[in-house]
């Protein structure tokens, strides 16, 4: 299949962002990810105007949606790039871009690095033994299995780079540890999820469908929503 391919790049983060449109033949199974390793790979490759194309910047490392590195907006949406096939693009026409919510770095990279710290801000660790049940075991695998990738932030209305509200990618995560406290022992965990998380949540769900590891969120935020405010504001 031939593709017309429009990728907004940048040569780093200081400097102005630009749209490049490159003809590309592919083929329909192939992954966004597939796409542009073979655009990198080819020589003396240039855009629709005569101009190189260069490297494509870009984040990969497992290629089989277990790490989240290759996340980017394609076709207006955030997915990963190797979870994303060229079937799926409509008229032959296909659009990348970093995601919108991050400091780009450069091309299709970005600076993801305030999930893991808002992580910490939010003390997201267990401070005594784990409480250990069926239901607490099944909520931590689920929620284990959260990529970092990102993609939910960038569709949260409310989440906002450096705001109060840290999103489904604090949340989800928070859960795996919320779901192991012993309700009598809380720790600082608790008072930051109402502050950092709970407060800030409008229960819009953008993130619900966005998942690409296809963790039930809202399951993850009304269990979290549970042990840190609910039962232990009401003390049951």
């Amino acid at each position: 299949m031939k593709l017309t391919v429009e990728i907004l790049r940048r040569k780093d983060s200081a400097s102005e962002p630009y749209r490049q449109i490159i003809e590309f033949e592919a083929l329909p199974d192939d992954t966004v990810a597939t796409l542009l390793n073979k655009m990198n790979a080819s020589v003396d490759l240039k855009d629709i105007n005569g101009n190189p194309v260069g490297i494509i910047h870009w984040e990969c490392s497992c290629l089989q949606k277990k790490c989240g590195a290759c996340a980017m907006r394609i076709n207006g949406s955030p997915a990963l790039a190797c979870d994303t096939k060229l079937s799926t693009c409509k008229n032959g026409k296909l659009s990348l871009e970093p995601l919108r919510k991050f400091p780009t770095v450069r091309d299709l990279i970005v600076d993801r690095s305030l999930m893991m710290n808002n992580l910490r801000l939010i003390h997201n660790w267990l401070e005594q033994s784990a409480h250990h049940t069926e239901k607490a075991a099944d909520l931590s695998y689920d929620a284990s299995r959260c990529l970092q990738c990102g993609c939910c932030l960038e569709v949260c209305p409310n989440f906002m780079p450096g705001g109060d509200f840290y999103g489904a990618a604090a949340f989800v995560p928070a859960s795996r540890i919320l779901s192991q406290l012993e309700k009598s022992n809380p720790q600082e965990l608790t008072a930051l999820y109402q502050k950092n998380i709970y407060n800030g949540c409008g229960k819009s769900l953008s993130c619900h469908n966005i998942c690409p590891a296809g963790i039930d969120v809202e399951h993850k935020l009304s269990n979290a929503n549970a042990v840190a405010v609910w039962k232990r504001f009401f003390g049951n």
